[in-house]
């Protein structure tokens, strides 16, 4: 068994949330009078910590994206945090890496009071051994902060664990705390972008995933 705990993202890698999130950012900016990006700008939001987004892709002061968080939050968290679905294929693909003695833990950027109800919503609680998040506060707002939560928690040697998410931030993040990283193209990369972030291994669909991940 080369990896026994297998690290989870979220967004993008276990569900397609993109409607409730993208909902929500039109939401905030439009509450704040600000105008909304297109659509591919929009895409970039899915995945790394919204502050972050609202001020890279929006151009934001700090302060300002902090206030729009809190317009998201208020739409997210009754409606968009629902707007959801568990990807095809994710249900069979945790039972097999359970039934074959691997470990799943979600590490995610998002915050965990919000993990904790959508993966309760959609049954994926059960899977999971650790959930592990950033908090409303901005404690761990960095992936890599998350992952090494994570590998705190789960207590695990670094060489037997793997990260599993569809951006760069969950492959830098992986590399930042000396962990192996596994790509998923089925979620919310861009072209390119997980082969130039270094991920040691790429998966196009659950079924290759599954393969890299049972070795």
């Amino acid at each position: 068994m080369r990896y026994k705990y297998i690290f989870f993202d979220l967004d993008g890698t276990l569900t397609d949330s993109k409607d409730g999130i993208i909902n929500s950012i039109k939401y905030a900016l439009d509450c704040l009078g600000e105008p909304l990006p297109d659509e591919k700008t929009l895409q970039k939001f899915l995945g790394p910590p919204l502050v972050d987004s609202f001020q890279k892709f929006c151009g934001l002061s700090r302060e300002r994206a902090e206030l729009a968080l809190v317009k998201y939050r208020e739409r997210f968290s009754d409606i968009g945090i629902f707007e959801n679905k568990a990807y095809g294929g994710i249900y069979d693909l945790l039972q097999t890496l359970v039934n074959g003695g691997r470990v799943p833990v979600l590490a995610t950027s998002k915050p965990r009071v919000y993990a904790e109800r959508i993966m309760t919503k959609f049954r994926l609680r059960p899977f999971f051994r650790l959930l592990c998040g950033s908090e409303l506060d901005g404690t761990r707002n960095a992936k890599s902060e998350v992952i090494e939560y994570a590998i705190e928690k789960s207590g695990c040697p670094r060489e037997k664990i793997i990260m599993v998410g569809d951006r760069e931030n969950d492959i830098l993040g992986a590399k930042k705390c000396g962990i192996a990283s596994c790509g998923v193209r089925y979620g919310y990369a861009l072209e390119g972008e997980l082969e130039a972030a270094g991920a040691d291994y790429i998966a196009d669909n659950t079924d290759e995933l599954l393969t890299i991940l049972m070795k």
